[in-house]
């Protein structure tokens, strides 16, 4: 038997590990079975090159609750280790791991993350061990050694008299961690951390259904044995080449990391690179809302099948935080904090790198089938749009495949949508003027106006769409986008020929007076405008600038400070050409007048959605008794 103190000088190391690691305390296991897994491949690494003389067989990892006992029980098949090697391993480089940590970490100690970097993964077993044992016999003809630390500096190795090679470390489960002799904590640990651990492990049993005999009777009852319990998949899809799965292997591991998802995934992005880093995984778009309130960490980070977190922030860009998934990189440092990390030059270049991958991939599905694309363009249109915004390497490859649907759901590329609109709405200054709707519905009334006028009108609807083209304005010289409702129809897009108005200058003059009497001056400026005679008596347009300021302000942006909380401005542009603008200037008796104006100012607010409550009502009543 030896008996010794581990060279440490900080005493209380362990009560010092749990307190500083206690936020995620639960990783104990997960570092546990993953140095049992390592000891595994090691040894089947060395017997595949002759180093190491034995049979490497088809090891496996158990985990095992002994509640009575108060103990958990992690067994392996791997390398093990002799006497000399626990004494190295255990004593030495991973307790001067833990002391560093501690050093480093004893003020702050913000990222548990760190424990592996410090060789400390197997000292994380006192953060719920009161006393933790390790019985080891190496693969090497030498005898089996029994290890033992009660939490304290002090330890002991004895002799043991295993057998079997492998591993098996007691944990004796301290009274404040006794939740973890619970099988359903331990299966969910084991669940949310090892699932798809490349050597299969074994957490109890299960029973499983006999197939039905041929000649079962009418009364048969199905029989069940028990059989081990192995809680992973050891060759996720993810690990395989891309030639080597369907589409249904795609869908199936979707449902495998999404128990509970029930809709089908769009389409998925296979991730696989060796070089100048390794990185696999497979990204998965599922339906999206134009929701911007998305839900994020929904993808996986693993680390060689190890998970990791679902905080993907830095290692992916930003605007595929809305996808699925899974990516398993061992080159991305995750023992550093979080801005350590951003700054990283390896995570920057994964993150170019999954940009460019994803660009790639939308630009093919565009090409080889854009029918298809085109039916899932709202359903992804929200991160693709972000995706321009946020990411300049998305941005300058995003015209290959963003579209631009019409309100008659005809799509264009940027290219396609200049081509065909440029003869038709190409203003007198040469500007190209892309009308656009936010709503189909509320602005439909202006939608069939410009229809009627031979132009194309877009659907831009997500709520990033000021933003959206004020980028491509930018971007676009000679280009300007305007809202089908922000002015009538022969200014959105001004011509050489211009109305000339029924009325004179005095007669306009004296209209306008009337108006403004009687329209509000804190929500509508009134405009008078000569149009065409059958076009609307009265419309209501809001300033195309005064209100994307005010929208991207709302969302973010926009460089003009409080827009979002101002008051709505409209106009009011009233058709100098129209039998009404004459009727009410001829008018004398200034109740009727003032029923005539109020009841077009409220048809024109119908038309954009405006009345509301006590004024629709009054509309209504006052509708009502015209029609007696």
């Amino acid at each position: 038997m030896t008996t010794g103190k581990i060279n440490v000088s900080v005493e209380n190391i362990f009560p010092l590990i749990k307190k500083f690691l206690y936020n995620d305390h639960e990783i104990f296991l997960r570092e546990l079975v993953s140095n049992a897994t390592d000891a595994t491949l090691k040894l089947k690494h060395l017997t595949s090159i002759g180093e190491a003389k034995v049979e490497y067989g088809n090891p496996i990892i158990e985990v095992k609750i002994d509640k009575e006992g108060k103990k958990i029980h992690l067994i392996d098949q791997g390398l093990g280790m002799t006497a000399e090697e626990v004494e190295k391993y255990i004593n030495q480089i991973a307790f001067s791991g833990a002391e560093e940590f501690l050093e480093k970490y004893k003020d702050s100690a913000k990222d548990s993350g760190i424990i592996g970097h410090f060789g400390l993964g197997f000292y994380s077993a006192f953060m719920v061990a009161s006393k933790v044992e390790i019985i080891t016999k190496s693969y090497k003809d030498e005898p089996a050694a029994h290890w033992t630390c009660d939490g304290s500096p002090e330890f002991t190795i004895v002799k043991a008299d295993k057998t079997e090679r492998g591993t098996e470390i007691v944990l004796h489960i301290a009274e404040d961690s006794l939740e973890f002799l619970e099988e359903f904590k331990i299966r969910e640990l084991l669940t949310k951390y090892n699932k798809f651990m490349p050597i299969p492990i074994k957490f109890g049993t299960k029973k499983e259904a006999l197939p039905k005999p041929e000649d079962a009777k009418e009364d048969y009852k199905t029989e069940y044995i028990e059989v081990d319990n192995f809680i992973n998949n050891t060759n996720p899809a993810w690990t395989k080449q891309p030639i080597d799965l369907t589409d249904e292997d795609y869908k199936n591991f979707y449902h495998e990391l999404y128990p509970m998802q029930f809709e089908e995934p769009l389409f998925n992005i296979h991730l696989n690179v060796d070089y100048p880093f390794n990185l696999t995984g497979i990204l998965y778009f599922p339906k999206m809302s134009a929701d911007l309130q998305m839900q994020k960490d929904k993808i996986q980070m693993y680390q060689n099948q190890v998970f990791v977190t679902d905080n993907v922030e830095g290692i992916v860009p930003e605007f595929l935080g809305m996808l699925k998934g899974v990516i398993d990189s061992p080159d991305i440092p995750l023992n550093v904090s979080r801005s350590g990390l951003q700054a990283d030059s390896n995570v920057k270049k994964i993150s170019n790198y999954i940009t460019r991958k994803v660009a790639d991939k939308l630009k093919s599905l565009f090409t080889e089938n854009r029918e298809d694309f085109e039916k899932k363009w709202n359903d992804i249109k929200i991160v693709l749009e972000y995706g321009m915004l946020s990411e300049p390497k998305f941005y300058e490859k995003s015209g290959d495949f963003i579209l631009y649907p019409t309100v008659d759901e005809n799509y264009y590329n940027l290219a396609e949508l200049k081509e065909a609109i440029t003869t038709n709405q190409t203003d007198k200054n040469g500007k190209l003027v892309v009308l656009y709707a936010s709503n189909k519905d509320a602005q439909h009334g202006y939608i069939e106006i410009a229809k009627d006028k031979g132009y194309k009108v877009l659907l831009l609807d997500s709520p990033i769409v000021s933003h959206l083209i004020q980028k491509l304005e930018s971007d676009n010289e000679n280009m300007t986008f305007v809202r089908v409702d922000s002015d009538h129809i022969d200014k959105l897009i001004q011509k050489e020929d211009t109305q000339i108005s029924k009325l004179s200058e005095d007669e306009s003059t004296q209209l306008k007076n009337v108006l403004e009497e009687i329209v509000p001056k804190a929500n509508y400026s009134v405009q008078l405008e000569p149009m065409d005679s059958s076009a609307a008596p009265f419309i209501i347009t809001q300033p195309e600038f005064m209100r994307r300021m005010k929208e991207m302000s709302q969302t973010g942006g926009g460089g003009m400070f409080g827009m979002g909380n101002f008051p709505e401005m409209y106009n009011l542009v009233v058709n100098t050409n129209s039998d009404l603008a004459t009727t009410i200037l001829n008018t004398s008796d200034k109740s009727a007048q003032e029923s005539l104006v109020k009841q077009a100012l409220d048809l024109a607010k119908i038309s954009q959605g405006l009345l509301k409550g006590e004024e629709l009502t009054a509309f209504v009543k006052r509708s009502f008794e015209l029609i007696k």
